[in-house]
């Protein structure tokens, strides 16, 4: 037993005489080698469980194995984790807001009082992603998106609004105001908090869960932050700790500096291909070197920004007099960025050189060239010069023998072109390049091909005020880039419908159509049903090639148009890297951070018009087709207890590389899906459907829309994609949602079997959600994502791990089976015993159970965390 004594010291800043807990004070107490060696984002976890210890959830024993980092070799014990706060974006936060109203109305039901359910730590919640691009290239198109907008989602900003004021520890940014990760990093972080209790002023760093996988971007900041699952988010704002291993920490070395005309984007699909490459799952990736200080703070958010896509939990970037010009820029406080300097240097978060790490990465700045990435995964990345020669080889991979071409479209022409997304808009380098090439594009008469729906989603609207204040909104908007609206959109696959006629080509004709977007995501069946070949590139890029109108193209050596007589090229548009600061040092300023952030809380005339209803309980509308109550609390009398899953089968068998696109219910939807037929016995008609994510907080229309992407290939229904099974008792097919109802009536328990990198993607509570309501009580597969193995496991439903070696090729099953799986007794990574059987044979093999810690038993065997956190609040 560590027996820690008390670490507070006392610095004295502007705002005041301010406490804070010392880690040179445990380095002195010998719980900490040597705070030189340790890494800048290991010290602030150590800060947090240090200043949080309550002898309870988190002890003493708990600090002395987080102060224990070691580069080398680490214990195998988990540490308690709170953050300081979490962030919500709309759809996953509304699932959380109707489940903590949910556990309310539970609570009530129990005898207990309502008001008990409360985050305990600060939330904010930015409604950013509903807005759909449904009208685009028009002076109108912002306006128009909005007012339906408002029109479809009214109901889901009516619970919002209700919560703002019902809730403790509770705010909500209205529509309209910006993305959630950049207004996170432009305005909502304060780096180092200063709070107040007892009459004491305590200073700590800041720190983040977020219900976005991208909730990384604020790393960039120095700011220790990822994404969660819902349900962990939901947890931890009830008081409950994240349970964690400590992770080794990467170290990537950055040297020299960025080439003239090489942007940021394409620095960030560098580092994600190399740590793609490496394999830094579930690790730390903390940056350093003379290069990482050449880099401002926008190039480092875009970096950290997509740490899901090179798989790290994070992307670390310490404080240094970058960060501290950032702070002044984006309009913090004067007295308080002279607390964070203070604090950061006396705690020895000041980067001041190279930690000791667990392994370490170097990049040469200079190597890095204009790249692309695509066609599917944002870790294949394509350079500038080989698009061309890459897109053949993407048809060759979907099987397209000879380049079709039909009605003036061909195979390889650009369905959208789309300036989206917190990777990008956060980053005004980025943004006024593609402004400038705009402006030099218009002024040699070349404009997008009229085919191509372009459409640009700023980030927040100090992106909009930048780009009017330079005169570049003009250029673009006269390209077709007029703002659509302040929400995630495309990225997401809130892109809108593409013009019939032009879908009608594609699917007649069969037509490979592409789509770039400066986003983060292009997985398959992403950005729109109707596109197959899906790329990543910077703002810049986006415009050129809406202006070439294909990808099928060599930006290097083919031209864009003609002017004049004369060809036209890329380089002729492209803008200098001394353009760009010219304008970024006039424009970019912190008098237009401060206006437009002076009223972020205050939503449009519309929102202010909307009612909600007020109370400590949420008034449930059994007709709402938007929100309803959920099951999740329905079996709470029922004794806790883990009982051997028997007899049950396979509603799927999949291959690697299951997303969670591929699982949660995303994007639009058909009158001929489960959750449209759904709607439609509702009265409710195809042109209100909205999208699944509006829906999120109606379980009726997310678990009909479980499994239902339509690349999803389930091998129990073979030849097809989308949303099959097969009802074994009968070798009926039908969807997933039909198929489980059926079993569900013979009270047949489900499982899921996959292959490798079992969840990747965005962090989705309804990936482990719908799985549940569907009836599914285990997945086994070769391996799984962080966050989504952490969110079943909240849900109830154990991930089981097939041994090295062994799949379910290599064991010969098919998916047909009937399975027994031996769980009594469960215990953290206990080897499970499963029985498969089929035609009379019987086939035993041994997985690994990834329930990973003893807390997570607890949550099994109440059958959710949130149920655990129920049972101990009434108990």
């Amino acid at each position: 037993m560590v027996k820690i004594k008390d670490c507070r010291k006392t610095i004295d800043t502007e705002e005041g005489n301010v406490t804070y807990y010392s880690l040179r004070e445990l380095e002195s107490q010998g719980l900490i080698k040597d705070l030189k060696k340790m890494p800048y984002s290991i010290k602030v976890l150590v800060e947090s469980l240090l200043r949080q210890k309550d002898g309870k959830l988190i002890t003493d024993d708990d600090v002395a194995t987080i102060a224990s980092w070691n580069s080398k070799k680490n214990v195998d014990d988990e540490i308690p984790y709170i953050p300081a706060r979490v962030l919500l974006q709309d759809l996953t936060g509304g699932a959380a807001v109707v489940d903590l109203a949910s556990m309310r109305a539970a609570v009530a039901k129990m005898g207990g009082d309502p008001k008990r359910i409360n985050p305990l730590v600060p939330v904010d919640l930015v409604i950013d992603h509903s807005i759909q691009v449904d009208y685009a290239g028009t002076p109108d198109a912002e306006m128009k998106n909005e007012e339906l907008d408002f029109q479809r989602n009214k109901e889901r900003y009516a619970l919002f609004k209700w919560a703002q004021s019902s809730f403790d520890n509770f705010r909500a940014v209205p529509p309209g105001k910006g993305i959630c990760h950049q207004v996170n990093l432009e305005y909502l972080s304060p780096l180092i908090h200063c709070v107040k209790k007892d009459g004491v002023l305590t200073a700590y760093p800041d720190s983040c869960f977020g219900t976005d996988s991208h909730t990384t971007q604020i790393d960039g900041l120095g700011v220790v932050g990822w994404g969660v699952g819902g349900i962990e988010a939901e947890a931890v704002m009830l008081g409950q700790p994240c349970y964690m291993k400590l992770p080794d920490v990467i170290g990537f070395r950055l040297t020299g500096k960025l080439r003239e005309g090489v942007t940021a984007t394409d620095l960030v699909l560098t580092i994600v291909e190399m740590l793609r490459r490496v394999g830094v799952v579930g690790k730390f990736v903390e940056f350093c070197g003379e290069g990482y200080q050449n880099l401002e703070l926008a190039d480092r958010a875009t970096i950290a920004n997509m740490g899901p896509e090179y798989g790290a939990t994070m992307g670390f970037f310490p404080i240094d007099q970058k960060t501290i010009d950032y702070l002044r820029l984006s309009g913090r406080d004067e007295k308080h960025i002279d607390t964070v300097v203070k604090y950061a240097k006396e705690q020895t978060l000041w980067y001041e050189g190279e930690a000791e790490y667990t392994e370490m990465l170097e990049l040469d700045l200079a190597d890095v060239y204009p790249s692309l990435a695509g066609h599917k995964r944002p870790q294949d990345r394509i350079p500038l010069c080989n698009m061309k020669t890459a897109f053949r080889a993407t048809l060759d991979e979907l099987g397209v023998k000879e380049q079709k071409e039909a009605d003036g479209l061909k195979d390889g022409f650009l369905a959208i072109a789309s300036i989206t997304s917190c990777t990008n808009t956060a980053n005004p380098s980025v943004m006024i390049a593609a402004g400038l090439v705009a402006k030099k594009a218009y002024e040699l008469g070349l404009r997008p091909k009229e085919y191509v729906k372009t459409s640009l989603s700023p980030g927040s609207r100090v992106v909009t005020q930048y780009l009017k204040d330079s005169g570049l909104l003009g250029y673009l908007e006269e390209l077709g880039y007029n703002v659509t609206g302040y929400g995630c959109m495309t990225c997401i696959g809130n892109s809108g419908p593409l013009d019939p006629a032009i879908v009608k080509k594609i699917q007649d004709n069969d037509l490979v159509a592409a789509a770039i977007a400066s986003s983060n995501r292009n997985f398959e069946g992403r950005i729109h049903a109707s596109v197959k070949a899906n790329y990543l590139a910077s703002p810049p890029l986006v415009v050129a090639f809406s202006i070439a109108g294909r990808v099928d193209i060599d930006l290097g050596a083919e031209p864009l148009g003609q002017f004049e007589g004369k060809d036209v090229f890329l380089k002729d548009i492209w803008p200098s890297d001394k353009e760009i600061k010219e304008v970024m040092d006039r424009f970019v300023t912190r008098e237009t951070f401060i206006e437009q952030y002076s009223n972020i809380f205050e939503g449009s005339d519309r929102w202010k018009a909307i009612e909600a209803p007020e109370g400590a309980l949420f008034e449930w509308d059994e007709g709402s087709t938007y929100i309803r109550n959920p099951p999740f609390f329905d079996d709470m009398s029922e004794e806790p207890a883990i009982k051997n899953i028997e007899r049950s089968h396979a509603l799927a068998s999949l291959g690697d590389s299951i997303t969670t696109d591929h699982i949660s219910p995303a994007g639009s939807f058909s009158a001929t899906s489960d959750a449209g037929k759904y709607l439609i016995s509702l009265g409710v008609e195809p042109k209100d459907f909205n999208s699944y994510g509006s829906r999120r907080a109606n379980h009726e229309v997310m678990v009909r829309g479980t499994f239902a992407n339509i690349r999803l290939k389930n091998r129990l229904a073979p030849g097809t994609e989308g949303s099959w099974s097969l009802y074994v008792p009968e070798n009926k097919i039908d969807t997933i949602f039909e198929t489980s109802r059926r079993y569900i009536e013979d009270r047949t328990p489900l499982i899921v079997l996959a292959g490798k990198e079992y969840g990747t993607g965005s962090s989705r509570d309804w990936a482990a959600k719908g799985p549940y309501l569907l009836g599914v009580r285990a997945v086994i597969a070769e391996s799984f994502e962080r966050i989504h193995r952490s969110n079943l496991v909240g849900m109830g439903i154990i991930p089981l791990q097939f041994r090295d070696g062994q799949n379910l090729e290599s064991l010969g099953l098919t998916g047909k089976e009937v399975f027994d799986i031996e769980v009594e007794g469960l215990e953290p990574k206990c080897d499970v015993k499963v029985t498969a059987y089929r035609d009379g044979k019987k086939l035993e093999f041994w997985t690994v159970c990834r329930v990973d810690v003893p807390a997570e038993v607890d949550y099994i065997k109440n059958g959710g965390i949130l149920q655990t956190v129920l049972r101990n609040m009434m108990s």
